[in-house]
């Protein structure tokens, strides 16, 4: 049998020990004790709006605790929080990277990337029913509208990712590579990852993006 300890643990990034954090997710079930995924996936796609740029370039800014703070994040930091709350609650969660083509990118975003590929996607598995089940938190549903995106819902036992098209039936996301699970964030591994899929000037460009964004919280 598999041993889930290590997908329970407190860590620096899924730090939910912290006070904040530690708050929150006892508010978040507090009218739903038997439908705690469901509540947390809810909590983190929706009051944690996305962002493509969120600081991203340090360790300090992936702990849970710090997402909750800054209110937004992109999918890696949302992820990071989604397995903090999940395991406040016991429920054994682990963070899934893969590379992805995302065909509705807006403009503005592609004229950052240059490209439709994002690298290192995160999102979670948590454990339920006996079973490892893929959850993606990382749109919220103000995106979604906004977009035209279909929303990704967890019924809290089946598995939600990403939809292959979006409500007009166009083309929307396509997982090209599964770089497997980790019980806690591997910092380096996704972040030499990064500069590994892109160039320097977009590097860059992301730095300078995300900078911006940190200095308004």
């Amino acid at each position: 049998m598999e041993d889930l300890s290590i997908y329970l643990k407190s860590t620096y990034y899924i730090d939910y020990n912290t006070p904040s954090v530690s708050k929150l997710s006892k508010e978040i079930v507090a009218h739903y004790p038997d439908e705690k995924a469901k509540a947390i996936f809810n909590f983190v796609r929706d009051k944690i709006p996305y962002t493509p740029y969120s600081p991203f370039y340090l360790p300090e800014h992936y702990p849970a605790s710090r997402t909750l703070k800054r209110g937004e994040g992109y999918c890696v930091q949302k992820a990071v929080l989604l397995a903090a709350l999940a395991r406040a609650h016991s429920i054994p969660a682990r963070l899934v990277f893969a590379d992805i083509k995302n065909y509705s990118i807006p403009p503005k975003l592609w004229n950052m990337m240059k490209t439709n590929v994002f690298a290192f996607h995160g999102y979670n598995e948590l454990y339920i029913d006996g079973r490892w089940i893929k959850v993606t938190p990382t749109f919220d549903i103000g995106m979604c509208q906004r977009l035209n995106l279909k929303l990704v819902e967890f019924d809290g036992h089946n598995p939600a990712i990403f939809h292959s098209h979006d409500l007009d039936g166009h083309l929307h996301i396509e997982y090209i590579k599964d770089h497997g699970h980790f019980a806690d964030l591997p910092f380096e591994t996704v972040v030499n990852g990064f500069r590994s899929a892109y160039t320097e000037d977009m590097i860059k460009r992301w730095m300078e993006s995300s900078l911006q964004t940190e200095k308004e919280w």
